[in-house]
């Protein structure tokens, strides 16, 4: 089995910790909604984003417009277009359906995991493949731990608050990530804007939060090249 992709195999084993209950909470929360197995099973495999997953099951059990599942999980899932863009040198040559395997299989822990480690280390890698491990192993466990959580959806009950996976899977990552001036302002911009739009409705909050990370670290970025008036 080649090196690089037991070395993403490895890197992905901590991150699991998160990971396991995120993808049950995920699949309970879409069976409590009334989804049945199959269909909280094809949200799980299909969609494979438990941030947008989590936002529409929300929307969905307060009856809202389909229009706005839909754009509240675009806008959730905008980021993914800067990862790719992140790690499409590494991939432009492979072949056009590989790309889309290890396009489908992106997400945030993958991500982190791969660009942290390629910024951080001077050893000789196959970026590919220590990605491919990483981001395979994460995605099966995700699903692993999905078809738990929608078998047993109607025995959880809601006071065991399994709400600590979602900060759990993502605080590592982030913290690994706040390298620079940019990522440090982006974060603290989509933190404060979250807290302060908890209480608006449709989830829109959440949406404000990220769109408003997005564009500040993305001025911050600019006002440090000099593209923009000091």
């Amino acid at each position: 089995m080649n090196k690089d992709f037991v070395a993403g195999m490895k890197a992905a084993l901590p991150i699991l910790v998160g990971v396991i209950p995120f993808a049950m909470i995920s699949s309970v929360a879409a069976v409590s909604v009334g989804l049945s197995f199959v269909e909280a099973m094809g949200m799980s495999v299909i969609v494979f984003a438990g941030a947008s997953q989590l936002a529409v099951i929300q929307l969905m059990s307060a009856g809202s417009p389909w229009i706005i599942m839909v754009l509240t999980a675009w806008v959730i899932n905008l980021r993914f277009t800067m990862y790719s863009a992140a790690l499409a040198p590494d991939f432009q040559k492979l072949a056009t359906w590989r790309k889309a395997i290890l396009a489908y299989m992106l997400s945030d822990q993958a991500f982190g995991l791969s660009m942290s480690h390629f910024v951080s280390t001077d050893e000789k890698l196959d970026h590919r493949w220590y990605y491919f491990g990483n981001a395979l192993t994460i995605w099966a466990v995700w699903q692993l731990s999905a078809i738990i959580g929608a078998l047993l959806g109607p025995l959880v009950p809601a006071s065991w608050g399994f709400d600590f996976a979602f900060p759990l899977s993502f605080t590592a990552l982030m913290f690994g990530s706040l390298r620079d001036r940019p990522t440090v302002i982006a974060a603290l911009t989509g933190g404060i804007v979250a807290v302060f739009g908890k209480g608006l409705p449709y989830n829109l909050g959440l949406v404000l939060a990220i769109t408003s990370g997005i564009a500040a670290g993305y001025w911050s970025e600019n006002y440090k090249n000099g593209r923009v008036m000091k």
